[in-house]
């Protein structure tokens, strides 16, 4: 008798298929009225005695013991929550967007929210999400890595979680994020909001000022000083947190390039150098970094550090040099456009000619500023101002009449320089 009954609860309609249907009617009119109370027994029925009947009847589920909870504050309809998702996972866990993935997501992110006084839960929920998201990847919602996150910044502020692993989360989470909204582009604002969650939650952990990272990584580079995955998350975390000028990142810089002397390696040997000011090095590991690097928007970066610690040493030809190689590898790069400017600004001091033959340069320079915000608006800030502070050195009218210059005329400026513009006067 025992075979029987459990042969005819697996079919989809359970032991009574007019009990199931007349059930299923009920207590959704119930739910759709938010009278949880009254729908619980005809739910229960079907849970119990018709698992197969639909998915709705999990879904709906979760609604009535939520529903419950919020009134009663028992947290026996929390007991019973977990178990409508292990039994949704158990009768309808293959589906190609509601799986078990994100069964375990939506279990754990429950678990966790009803729960947050709760040590315990809080680690069973960490571990139920953190399974999730390694089923579900990229289609995992992105509410359950926020989630997961906060809990994991609540273990390790209460010493239940290692730091390394928290920040393991995090470097692991930021790049699942950032690949979901070039997945998934129409959800770019939740998975943008979900990012600064995670930051936020990330760096009240404690764990993510230099300081700590250099107590928590130190040994481990010092047991391990080969192991190159583990020297890219140090380096990874040290550049987040621009921790550039610690001793740590020093040697663990100076290990990578040793190891692996790639283009990324000597970049972090570069901005090393840039951040104790030591340029003739830094220019050294950015011109090898240069050779060495195939993508040209990473290459375009690398020509724009270059030409800006030229500038800083007053090497205007190479800086500009550098400037165009930028541009040439990302058109759109408006910072290297500024550059230019800037070069041009610099030089009048020391340019051959006449007061105005000088003066000329801001001209040039107010060009490059005004197709730098063209090409790049973020630049527009930055770029008005520099319009505004090198346009008050244009040639006044007066003067430009003794030199026999016109507004609006074409003037050609030869040299390094080696420009067309027109020329604009001040009053």
């Amino acid at each position: 008798m025992f075979g029987v009954n459990a042969q005819t609860k697996e079919s989809k309609y359970g032991v009574d298929s007019a009990k199931t249907i007349l059930s299923a009617s009920l207590y959704g009119e119930m739910v759709k009225q938010k009278n949880y109370k009254e729908a619980l027994p005809s739910w229960r029925y079907i849970f119990n005695n018709a698992p197969k009947f639909q998915r709705s009847t999990y879904s709906k589920g979760v609604d009535i013991m939520r529903g419950m909870y919020y009134a009663t504050k028992d947290k026996k309809y929390i007991d019973t929550l977990m178990m409508v998702y292990d039994q949704r996972i158990k009768y309808f866990g293959v589906h190609k967007t509601y799986n078990e993935a994100w069964i375990l997501g939506r279990k754990g992110g429950d678990l966790f929210a009803f729960n947050k006084n709760n040590m315990a839960s809080i680690k069973e929920a960490y571990n139920i999400m953190k399974k999730s998201i390694a089923m579900g990847g990229l289609d995992t919602e992105a509410a359950v890595v926020n989630k997961t996150m906060e809990a994991g910044k609540l273990l390790v502020m209460a010493g239940e979680l290692a730091p390394d692993l928290v920040i393991d989360d995090y470097l692991a989470f930021m790049d699942l994020l950032k690949a979901q909204i070039e997945k998934y582009p129409k959800k770019a604002e939740n998975i943008k909001g979900a990012i600064v969650n995670v930051e936020n939650d990330f760096f009240a952990a404690g764990v993510a000022d230099c300081e700590t990272l250099s107590s928590i990584f130190t040994p481990k580079f010092e047991a391990n000083p080969k192991d190159m995955v583990l020297i890219d998350k140090i380096m990874k975390m040290l550049n987040r947190q621009e921790c550039e000028d610690g001793a740590l990142y020093a040697k663990v810089a100076e290990q990578k390039y040793r190891l692996e002397p790639s283009a990324d390696a000597a970049h972090d040997l570069a901005k090393m150098f840039i951040k104790k000011k030591q340029f003739s090095k830094s220019k050294e590991y950015i011109q090898k970094s240069i050779e060495l690097e195939g993508d040209a928007e990473v290459k375009a970066d690398l020509h724009f550090k270059l030409g800006s610690i030229l500038l800083m040493e007053n090497n205007l030809v190479d800086s500009k040099k550098n400037a165009l190689d930028a541009i040439k590898n990302k058109p759109n790069l408006g910072n290297a456009y500024l550059l230019i400017g800037k070069c041009y600004a610099a030089a009048s001091k020391d340019f051959p000619g006449k007061l105005h033959e000088k003066q000329a340069l801001y001209w040039v320079a107010v060009d490059k500023f005004m197709k730098a915000k063209s090409v790049d608006p973020e630049c527009a800030v930055e770029a008005n101002k520099l319009i505004q502070t090198y346009s008050k050195y244009f040639p006044a009218k007066e003067e430009a009449f003794m030199q026999g210059l016109k507004e609006g005329e074409t003037y050609k400026i030869g040299s390094w320089i080696n420009e067309t513009t027109k020329i604009r006067l001040n009053e």
